[in-house]
């Protein structure tokens, strides 16, 4: 039998790479995943995920993140709208100077944004315009022409700084579609380096996605094949994760997303999915240290003050948590019987759990008796089960004290009186 560390142990220094194996292992949908050659990561935890309802860093939090980021190898960190307040400016001024990543200052195409992230010492200048008609009538007040000659000044501004800069035609996915193909090729004629395409209010479906992605990345090929485009995608509809990986599918170079998903209204891609689904379903190398993953997640829902659902993938308490007696038996065994096998806690910097409830079998009583120094029998065992899908039932959490109590009132001896 496995030994109980093969189920606790938290991997902190060694980065745990996939199997050679499996391909072999999975067929099916894990079989074929050359869709994707290369994919780059922008994080905007520290702006898009700021805006948050209710959530606000400090600027020790904004510092302390972004040292993290770094320290995992993210490619961008969008460390958020410098012309927002002093405070903001210096925290991204700062980051961008402490940070070996290139680091990211977003600004609308106003002079005043502009002038703000250049001054912030940003490596990028992302500046945005709504593109869409309901926002260019009801929020900007301005008409198509006007935005397009706003960006195009915005990105003539930051290309004659010397910056690298990415253009976003904000709701590009509720945007008429020909002036989004024209508004793309005007902002990377004018020079833009990047051109993301953001699904503001988290309309599109993967295939949508796909397709749009598609024929953006066409346009800007055209206009100059050096530009690379990226996606933005919120998640209204639980789809963001899916239209980031979509957009990968069809061309984009780059996604945007946020830690444990957070962002406006329900928020962005989530880092943590985004990038394992890229290492282990698409079998890319993202660079990205993927075993301080769990980490990073605790750290954000304690600045952000936004708790991390039991059931969210990847980083999760249940991500990696078994209760069922038949799935227990089988992760014992081999965790691949239960778990994607492609992603391991070890992976993220987890661990994985044997969770003692009402659905508990044997097997994962046994275990967790023999972790705790005990040496039961096979009726001991049983008669431990029982109590615990007893106490269980009555809805009562089943705590490894109340395990060893179980194992008392059994008789159940200790592996040392064994001995003796």
């Amino acid at each position: 039998m496995a030994s109980a560390s093969c189920y606790t142990c938290l991997c902190t220094t060694t980065r745990i790479r996939r199997e050679p194996r499996r391909i072999e292992f999975f067929q099916g949908t894990l079989e074929n995943t050359s869709e994707i050659e290369d994919a780059r990561l922008f994080d905007t935890t520290l702006r898009d995920g700021e805006q948050t309802p209710r959530t606000s860093f400090s600027y020790e939090d904004k510092r302390e993140i972004a040292a993290l980021l770094d320290d995992m190898g993210t490619h961008v960190i969008e460390a958020g709208f410098p012309v927002n307040s002093d405070a903001e400016f210096e925290a991204v001024r700062d980051i961008a100077a402490a940070s070996s990543t290139d680091v990211c200052g977003l600004a609308r195409v106003v002079e005043e944004d502009i002038e703000a992230a250049l001054d912030s010492g940003v490596d990028m200048v992302h500046t945005f315009v709504s593109t869409s008609d309901v926002q260019l009538q009801d929020s900007m007040h301005a008409t198509r022409e006007e935005a397009q000659e706003r960006a195009v000044e915005a990105v003539e501004r930051v290309k004659e700084a010397g910056v690298e800069c990415m253009f976003s035609p904000m709701d590009a996915t509720r945007t008429n579609e020909g002036f989004l193909h024209e508004i793309v090729a005007a902002t990377v004629d004018a020079g833009a380096d990047w051109v993301n395409i953001p699904d503001t209010t988290g309309v599109a479906t993967p295939t949508r996605m796909t397709h749009l992605v598609e024929s953006v990345v066409e346009t800007v090929e055209e206009t100059d094949p050096d530009a690379r485009v990226d996606v933005h995608t919120h998640d209204d509809f639980g789809l963001a994760t899916a239209n980031a990986l979509a957009g990968y599918e069809a061309g984009a170079s780059q996604s945007q997303v946020s830690v444990n998903g957070i962002g406006e209204r329900a928020g962005n891609a989530a880092y943590e999915e985004v990038v394992m689904a890229l290492e282990s379903l698409y079998n890319i190398d993202t660079g990205i240290d993927t075993t301080q993953i769990t980490a990073l997640s605790r750290k954000i829902e304690q600045k952000s003050d936004v708790p991390v659902p039991g059931n969210k993938p990847v980083v999760g308490k249940n991500a990696f948590a078994h209760e069922s007696g038949i799935h227990a038996a089988g992760v014992i065994e081999n965790s691949d019987t239960f778990e994607p096998g492609v992603m391991t806690p070890e992976m993220v910097g987890a661990e994985r759990e044997l969770v003692l409830g009402k659905h508990t079998g044997t097997h994962s009583v046994r275990e967790r008796l023999q972790e705790a120094g005990f040496d039961p029998t096979d009726e001991e065992v049983r008669e431990v089960t029982r109590r615990v899908k007893d106490f269980a039932a009555e809805a009562q959490r089943v705590t490894m004290s109340e395990l060893r109590k179980f194992a008392r009132e059994v008789g159940v001896k200790q592996r040392e009186e064994v001995q003796a």
